[in-house]
């Protein structure tokens, strides 16, 4: 089951569940759930959503403005959980590549805080490139979703966008090169894990970047080239921290563009996870 947040025909927002090419509205009215959050703290959302489902003739997914699936929650985010991004950011900074290097086989995960709630982007909304930096990629990842107590209760997609050059530049500057306005896209949808592939290490993760019509990038990966579990990163992130409102938890990245590559306004980024569907979102520059 797929649940989506999105503006109905009144400009209000809803709550509804994919199923195919239509978006069953949920009725959210007089009960105990009223958001999408209430949905995902139930003990069992499955249950909870079909039972909110009142009829089965659903709106044309292509007729409604889809949403970013996130209420209050944080976002947070895992780096150097693959090679590939272990290798990436050792290039970005000679100084700094020691840290880098360390941090991938070390106990401690780096984890670091990524967004809040009006710094997402949903479908199709636009994601920003910081005007102060020459060096700006996508970073494609797996998102889980968790409740207030933590528990892995759904998937999504996230786009931590990010400013090679200014984390390149000291790693310090971290928070800077991955927090600003519109710096983290979310969506299309929340997959609960009854509709995830019953191998979670082969998940595939595809990334493809168009620019003027044309493909200027295509890359992939899959869950079982992470060097971490969900169940180990889950366990850091809670040490001594809450998260009463539930948390957006991206991955890792293990497709990032050659060095030479950089985003430009007026990029379209396309990211196609198994089990949950594409997430896309135009460039613009802040």
């Amino acid at each position: 089951m797929k649940l989506v947040k999105y503006r109905d025909a009144h400009g209000a927002v809803a709550v509804g569940r994919m199923d195919g090419d239509e978006v069953l509205p949920l009725n959210m009215s007089g009960r105990q759930y009223n958001t999408l959050f209430d949905i995902l703290e139930a003990d069992d959302p499955a249950e909870v959503a079909d039972f909110l489902t009142e009829s089965r003739s659903g709106l044309p997914i292509d007729k409604v403005a889809l949403l970013a699936p996130i209420d209050q929650q944080e976002v947070w985010a895992a780096g150097v959980t693959y090679r590939r991004s272990q290798a990436a950011r050792m290039e970005e900074s000679e100084a700094a590549a020691d840290c880098y290097d360390r941090v991938y086989s070390a106990p401690r995960p780096e984890i670091f805080f990524k967004a809040t709630p009006h710094r997402v982007a949903g479908p199709n909304r636009p994601l920003r490139i910081r005007k102060d930096s020459q060096w700006n990629v996508p970073e494609p990842e797996l998102a889980l979703v968790l409740d207030s107590r933590l528990r892995l209760v759904g998937y999504t997609i996230g786009n931590d966008m990010s400013s090679r050059e200014i984390e390149g530049e000291n790693p310090l500057y971290l928070p800077q090169a991955k927090v600003y306005s519109d710096c983290c896209g979310l969506g299309p949808c929340i997959a609960l894990p009854n509709s995830m592939p019953r191998s979670v290490a082969e998940i595939r993760i595809h990334m493809l970047i168009r620019r003027a019509d044309e493909v200027v990038f295509t890359g992939q990966t899959d869950i079982s080239h992470m060097a971490r579990s969900f169940d180990e990163l889950i366990e850091w992130l809670g040490r001594d921290n809450s998260f009463p409102a539930g948390v957006f938890f991206l991955t890792g990245t293990g497709i990032v563009p050659e060095n030479t590559f950089t985003l430009a306004t007026g990029d379209i980024v396309q990211i196609t996870i198994d089990g949950i569907g594409t997430l896309l979102n135009p460039i613009e520059q802040s």
